[in-house]
């Protein structure tokens, strides 16, 4: 089943950015449009911190936040170790 669109263009790409990456995306709550969470979800990713992050339905300046989104999912540490061809520490 797919998910339903986000309503501004901009969130909506950095959704399916987030899903290419494997994040899950679960649409609906309380106040917020949706949430996306992290497809490793481990304790030394950050504490767990920022392994889930709201996705707001009319956020005040649309490409700010699906920057933030992008930024949360590109900064996943988990994520960084594996795919980092610098990192020695594989």
């Amino acid at each position: 089943m797919t998910r339903p669109s986000h309503s501004r263009k901009e969130v909506e790409e950095a959704l399916r950015y987030a899903e290419e990456q494997h994040w899950r995306i679960d649409v609906g709550g309380s106040h917020a449009w949706g949430k996306i969470y992290c497809p490793y979800n481990e304790n030394e990713c950050r504490y767990g911190e920022f392994c889930i992050t709201s996705v707001w339905s009319t956020p005040k300046n649309p490409g700010n936040h699906a920057r933030a989104l992008r930024r949360v999912v590109d900064n996943c540490t988990t994520h960084r170790k594996w795919c980092d061809p610098d990192d020695k520490e594989k």
